[in-house]
């Protein structure tokens, strides 16, 4: 049985999903709910067979992509009224939309209960977006020797703290391979920095940029480079330049100039702005309240768009299930629901995906016909919660592995919760 190299798998886990917007309001649960997550683990483990599986670094990707598809699946179906609740209960809810998302997007993050008018609208008009300061390096010959070998410093004076980084050129080492090793230490510390090579072919440049962004009134830069010792090094570098100020954000709310350090931030603790690019002069973007059928439209959109990722998960890992098993499961509950889906503006494409007929769907649920709509709308999400759950508590089950001893059914046998799967609720370094 092969070995997971956990370092490995973790940094898979990290870096495909580690920067992915959590739903807290459905990451957070109750007693109950857990306890039930709990029992639901016992009951699919309790007369599972013993069984071998190969565990590759494939086959942990495998289990990592199917349950971060299982729990974005959950969430969606949480927020359009639960496994057995009715979409209906998102009629009720109040969801922000922006006329422009490409310039200028929202999120509604006030009391549902708030006293706030659904037909109210307000302008936002973008002049300048908030900048980052940046230092970008003299062009440098990669292959060149522009340092002797030794050891070099340079301090770093930030709003939060000052620090010196230290580094050594040795025998051989390129420029590439000097503005590398400085841009590693950056990255590798704490300093609310970023830096990386801009590539000009034959020559390159050291960039270092702040993650934060904007001024305050108090202050003239984000950070400031500099050295003593090593003065004729930083120079050749050039990194003590600052070739970006950092600015402010720039916008127009209902026709009124503000300022703000980010080009995120919130106004009336309601909506959420994200500026995202300047606006046309006396073309600014309108922000309101979603209608009830776009409403039910874009969530009908979303669990759709998380069915398709299921399939795109059994299409990649394929050769590690041996048999399409995730493709057949997941296609057999959208082929079991295939006249109620397209009764709605829902079918197939020529590769197994769904795919939306907007038109169709809104006219579903705005028509007279709405009550079948959301009936149909109800059993397909219910169906996919099924899938979702079996999915979370036993990622394995679609790996191919070999059954070694069924459990005699006339004893009773002591439930080891994670039996059927290591994965079904931690990664377990397997070399513990």
């Amino acid at each position: 049985m092969a070995i997971i190299n956990s370092t490995v798998v973790l940094g898979y886990l990290m870096s495909t999903y580690g920067n992915q917007t959590s739903s807290a309001k459905y990451d957070n649960h109750k007693k109950s709910e857990l306890r039930d997550v709990y029992s639901r683990m016992i009951r699919t483990n309790r007369n599972s067979p013993v069984y071998k599986i190969d565990y590759t670094p494939r086959v942990a990707e495998f289990a990592i992509d199917l349950k971060a598809n299982a729990h974005q699946m959950e969430n969606i179906v949480m927020k359009m009224g639960g496994g057995s609740g009715s979409i209906e209960s998102v009629l009720n809810e109040k969801k922000a939309y922006s006329s422009d998302e490409d310039k200028v997007g929202v999120d509604y993050i006030g009391s549902q209960d708030a006293g706030i008018d659904a037909s109210d609208t307000f302008t936002v008009g973008v002049k300048e977006l908030a900048k980052p300061q940046v230092n970008e390096g003299h062009p440098l010959i990669k292959n060149s020797h522009e340092f002797k070998p030794g050891s070099y410093s340079f301090d770093l004076d930030t709003n939060s703290g000052s620090y010196e980084f230290q580094f050594t050129v040795n025998d051989g080492d390129s420029d590439l391979d000097v503005q590398q090793k400085i841009a590693r230490l950056i990255n590798n510390s704490d300093t609310g920095l970023t830096a990386d090579i801009k590539d000009f072919g034959r020559m390159s440049s050291l960039r270092i940029t702040s993650k934060q962004t904007g001024l305050s009134s108090t202050e003239k830069c984000l950070f400031k480079i500099s050295s003593g010792s090593s003065y004729n090094v930083l120079k050749a570098l050039g990194i003590d330049q600052v070739t970006q100020p950092a600015g402010n954000s720039t916008f127009f709310l209902n026709g009124e100039e503000h300022h703000s350090l980010s080009n995120s931030f919130t106004i009336n603790q309601s909506f959420a702005l994200d500026l995202k690019d300047k606006t046309p002069k006396g073309k600014p973007v309108t922000i309101g309240f979603k209608a009830d059928t776009d409403m039910i439209a874009d969530s009908v959109t979303e669990l759709i768009d998380s069915y398709n990722s299921f399939i795109a998960v059994g299409h990649k890992y394929a050769d590690t299930s041996g048999d399409d098993s995730l493709v057949k499961e997941m296609s057999s509950v959208g082929t079991s629901l295939q006249d109620e889906l397209s009764d709605i503006g829902i079918t197939y494409d020529d590769f197994g995906l769904l795919q939306i007929d907007r038109t169709k769907l809104d006219e579903s649920v705005s028509g007279i016909g709405v009550k079948d709509a959301f009936h149909n709308i109800n059993r397909f999400k219910a169906a996919m919660h099924r899938e979702a759950e079996k999915s979370s508590i036993d990622p394995m089950r679609f790996v191919k592995r070999i059954t070694i001893e069924y459990k005699d059914p006339t004893r009773n046998h002591f439930t080891a919760v994670y039996a059927t799967s290591p994965y079904s609720g931690l990664l377990i370094d397997e070399q513990l």
